[in-house]
């Protein structure tokens, strides 16, 4: 894989210029795009619905305000939805790699990933800048955000290699993902405190991969709370697991892609 870096780099930015090509703007709609869905959530949630979160562990009510968490929390979904939604067609996108012999083809869903990996760190930038206009410069935990990201990027990377090859053979995957990533979403610490759930019902919540990352982030970004080491390594070993086994099937699967397609 190492050998490939230099592929992966240029065919990840070609595909991050395509998806933006073609627009006045250009790239800049990753950056306008959080912004606005930033400025309907404080509408929304902010003033219409008045909602409110508190300081874990007590109740006292949250300074940074529901939106700006809420916004936290929906790019570390959009990163992990846009792979998810994207890697049952992937494969069958790049149909004519699958045709080379020597085209190293499970570089296809790392190539997309860091794509969507591009698209989260501006919507972070834009996160970061409202962030310390409001609130000033976050806690020194801050530094460990990407700590808190590299678990739930595994995760994903190992569900595409799965996705990407059930996808060329399943085509009908392709529309199970758009709902099954929105049940992930609500079921997920996204819109609100797991603490706040009642205890009979954390425990599915729990089960979401979505998370316990989500969960981190706040801790690293908001709370200043470094993450519970055995809680962490536990959610880390469990990526790798999935990362391992996806990549592994993707090796299996994929000399059955030509016949195929």
């Amino acid at each position: 894989m190492i050998n490939h870096i230099p592929l992966i780099r240029k065919l990840a930015r070609r595909e991050f210029d395509q998806r933006f090509r073609g627009s006045i703007l250009g790239w800049f709609w990753a950056l306008i795009a959080p912004l606005a869905m930033l400025t309907v959530f404080s509408l929304v949630f902010g003033v219409i619905f008045e909602a409110r979160w508190q300081r874990p562990g007590t109740n006292v009510e949250s300074e940074y305000g529901f939106p700006l968490l809420l916004f936290s929390g929906l790019i570390m979904f959009n990163f992990f939805g846009d792979q998810f939604n994207r890697a049952p067609s992937l494969v069958l996108e790049n149909v004519s790699y699958v045709k080379k012999v020597v085209f190293p083809l499970d570089i296809i869903p790392i190539v997309s990933m860091l794509t969507a990996l591009a698209t989260a760190a501006i919507s972070f930038v834009a996160f970061f800048a409202i962030y310390i206009f409001f609130h000033g410069l976050p806690p020194v935990t801050v530094l460990l955000l990407p700590l808190a990201l590299l678990p739930l990027a595994m995760i994903t990377m190992g569900i595409s290699y799965f996705f990407a090859s059930l996808g060329v053979f399943l085509r009908d995957l392709k529309h199970v993902t758009p709902p099954l990533s929105t049940a992930m979403l609500f079921m997920s610490s996204v819109f609100y405190d797991p603490a706040s759930l009642p205890e009979s019902y954390r425990w599915i919540i729990s089960l979401n991969p979505l998370t316990p990352a989500v969960n981190y982030m706040r801790d690293v970004v908001f709370w200043g709370r470094v993450p519970n080491v055995l809680e962490y390594t536990a959610y880390l070993v469990f990526a790798a697991i999935v990362l391992m086994l996806g990549h592994l099937w993707f090796q299996r699967t994929q000399k059955a892609f030509a016949d195929v397609i």
